[in-house]
């Protein structure tokens, strides 16, 4: 049983809700009123199905406000919200089966026409629906809730693919200029289900997607020009107002516009700069190679890069490229380094701190530094080598001295500290010298001053005219770069070259010789090839009257003739004809032989000459069996054609083949220099391994330093190892070595 308390509390209650419910009218006419007023609201709010055929009832507006009003009053719209949210909930059907039937048809078409109909249709459910504003902005925001709740968990996947094939035909049509009345309809429709804000990440996508296309299409190798001036006034006069529909929607002025746009706008730009640094970055490698042509797409890609940051991607994509289409045994050596050099021109302008240089670069440099001939290229070219015009060096550039890498020098009022993505191992570099760049590829400049003696001596042993100005003009360019005491001896082979002329003048002047020899310093010149060949004859009798007359002119020196080298003019005199040739002078020395009897053999003619090379035997033979002056009867057995057996041109000269005449003199590379020398080490090593058993290399290379002018890196030690080996000399086992067998 209930006190008396609780029953007197609840009976007031009761009473409250009564009084509040018949709002204090007699007797119970406003309980009355209000149970009118619930009814015709309930019946007003309840969801009808907008395909009843039949009529829909007509309503007086203003006994619905009156109702609205009276439960107002009563305190009960919060239930008849719930009430109304109840009869939606049983009457979503309708639109389930509605949408259904759209999808099916879009599916079975992919006609988004279908979707434009259903997005039209969602609006009608939409606002038959809707209550009245009277009821307030609370009621209304529940309502739209609920129906874009139900709205969204019966649309299918395929609704995303449709709408995104909707909304790109209105972006073609704004781009197009040929926009549709309708589109703006569409894009309200959009707003009023909040398919937008739903939709918003898929409708950037379209953009994005369009930009791309765009970018790709107008800018695809095309490098000339900066494209990026373009690419932003089409972004304002194309993609800006098809964005104001989505992304502006309710802006009242231009302002209002803007600022809604400002952070979406900010997306798309950057969007369009990384699509173009996309593709300016998988088309580096051609565009280094069409450098200068190409410096328009070099400052869009700096500009790209200052926007999105993508270096990271921009140097993997090119050591990639380098990787598959450059560094590789089959390109040749010459165009690795022009590209090289157009790398180190280009990535300058994209990032002058040179960082990404530096990344990019060290692949390039390291298989460089493998390649035996890269020193010989540059050389060439910084003496003005390159026949075919490639220079690495441009005209149009100063002259400097190499630069060597400066320490940091942390008091300069202009220092500035190293970029955030340089490596532990980048040192700014504020040379812009290209040789300097690429002569840092080696640790040493000896290098490079060994193998310009070796270059030098070539070119001025092949210059027939006397004319040493462009060799004295490289060297004075030279001696700018690596400085007046590394080009020393080349200015003594300068020397050599003026003293030889003068010299023979001299002794032509004492007694006339056919002999114009070339006198040279032995300690100052580069090794050239030996031979024991020997001259016969009257190049014999040439050489002894040419060495009487000059030391008389010089007593205190001596000739040591290196007589394989040089050329020899000759004028043969047969019984039916006469001939001349220019050829070298192995060559003269077999025709002279035959002048002593008319059939040789090569075995014969070997050793007559001081033992040559067969090989080379054989070779010079064939020049006078070309030259229809010798027949070879038998294999190794030549015999003299002083009668002529098919038809000759009497008289007429015998000029070289084009590979003799672009042949240099035979002067001793840089690496032939360095085996050689390496050949007088050999007895120290096999003395080493004879007594102390195998060896790991390392330990070889302490040991050898202990020999007289041993200068000789682990790297070299370790090659000519691997030559020793070759031959059978040594073994290796483990990292060690131990003679051979």
């Amino acid at each position: 049983m209930a006190s008396a308390a609780v029953r007197a509390q609840v009976a007031a209650k009761w009473q409250e809700s009564f009084n509040r419910l018949n709002r204090n009218e007699p007797g119970i006419s406003g309980l009355l009123t209000f149970s009118e007023a619930w009814t015709l609201a309930i019946e007003f709010l309840k969801p009808r199905d907008l395909n009843d055929p039949a009529p829909q009832k007509q309503y007086d507006l203003n006994k619905v406000r009156a109702a609205f009003g009276v439960v107002g009053e009563c305190r009960r719209l919060p239930v008849m919200m719930e009430v109304f949210l109840e009869d939606m909930r049983k009457s979503q059907h309708l639109i389930t089966r509605e949408v259904e039937a759209y999808m099916t048809l879009y599916e079975s078409n992919s006609d988004p026409e279908a979707i434009r109909s259903l997005v039209y249709r969602l609006v009608e459910w939409y606002n038959a629906w809707k209550p009245t504003a009277d009821l307030g902005p609370t009621m209304i925001s529940a309502y739209t809730l609920t129906f874009q709740t139900h709205i969204f968990s019966v649309l299918p996947p395929s609704f995303a693919r449709g709408i995104k094939a909707l909304v790109s035909a209105t972006l073609q049509r704004t781009v197009s200029q040929s926009q549709d009345p309708q589109d703006r309809v569409l894009w309200q429709a959009f707003d009023t289900l909040s398919l937008i804000d739903r939709y918003e990440t898929l409708i950037a996508s379209i953009g994005y997607e369009f930009i791309e296309s765009y970018v790709e299409e107008i800018c695809a190798r095309k490098w000339s020009e900066p494209m990026l001036a373009t690419l932003r006034a089409w972004m304002i006069d194309k993609i800006v107002p098809w964005m104001l529909y989505p992304f502006a929607r309710g802006a009242t002025n231009a302002d209002e516009a803007k600022t809604m746009m400002q952070g979406v706008g900010s997306r798309f730009d950057f969007h369009m700069h990384k699509t173009l640094c996309n593709l300016r970055t998988k088309e580096i490698f051609d565009i280094i190679v069409d450098f200068p042509e190409s410096a328009g797409a070099l400052q869009d890609l700096k500009e790209c890069l200052a926007r999105v940051d993508q270096r990271a991607d921009l140097v993997q994509a090119l050591r990639q490229a380098n990787n598959k289409r450059l560094l590789h045994p089959g390109a040749d050596t010459k165009d690795i380094l022009n590209h090289y050099v157009s790398t180190i021109k280009c990535l300058r302008i994209i990032d002058p701190p040179g960082v990404l240089l530096f990344k990019v670069a060290d692949p390039t440099r390291r298989y460089l530094r493998d390649r035996p001939d890269t020193i010989r290229c540059i050389v060439a070219s910084l003496v003005g080598d390159g026949e075919s015009g490639d220079s690495l060096v441009d005209d149009n550039d100063p002259i400097q001295p190499l630069q060597q890498p400066e320490m940091e020098n942390y008091s300069d009022p202009e220092w500035n500290p190293e970029p955030i993505d340089a490596g532990p191992d980048f040192r700014a570099s504020k040379s812009s010298d290209v040789i300097s760049t690429i002569v840092s590829i080696y640790d040493t400049k000896d290098l490079f001053v060994k193998e310009l003696q070796v270059l030098l001596a070539q070119r001025l042993l092949a210059v027939k005219d006397g004319n040493f100005d462009r060799e004295r003009r490289n060297v004075e360019i030279l001696k700018i770069r690596f400085g007046e005491a590394a080009l020393q001896v080349c200015e003594v082979m300068l020397r050599d070259m003026t003293d030889s002329r003068r010299i023979d003048q001299h002794v032509q002047s004492q007694k006339a010789s056919s002999m114009h020899p070339t006198i040279i310093s032995r300690h100052f010149w580069p090794a050239l090839e030996s031979s024991d060949m020997v001259m016969p004859g009257q190049f014999q009798i040439l050489q002894e009257e040419y060495a009487k007359e000059f030391s008389v002119f010089k007593p205190d020196k001596v000739l040591r003739w290196l007589p394989h080298l040089g050329r020899v003019h000759l004028q043969l005199e047969l019984e039916d004809r006469t001939l001349e040739a220019d050829v070298p002078p192995l060559e003269a020395v077999f025709i002279e032989l035959f002048s002593e009897k008319d059939v040789w053999t090569v075995d014969e003619l070997v050793l007559r000459s001081g033992s040559v090379n067969r090989n080379a035997a054989v070779k010079a033979l064939a020049t006078w069996v070309d030259m229809q002056i010798l027949k070879e009867d038998s294999e190794g057995v030549f015999r003299l054609l002083s009668v002529a057996e098919g038809p000759t041109t009497r008289s007429r000269p015998q000029v070289p083949k084009p590979a003799e005449m672009g042949e240099l003199p035979p002067v001793m590379s840089v690496q032939q220099q360095q085996a050689e020398q390496m050949k007088m080490y050999w007895k120290f090593i096999e003395g080493m391994l004879t007594n102390l058993g195998s060896l790991p290399l390392d330990r070889i290379q302490s040991m050898l330093k202990f020999a007289p002018g041993y200068d000789r890196t682990v790297e070299q030690l370790g090659s000519f190892m691997e030559a020793a080996r070759r031959e059978g000399l040594v073994n290796a086992k483990d990292g060690t070595w131990r003679l051979g067998k």
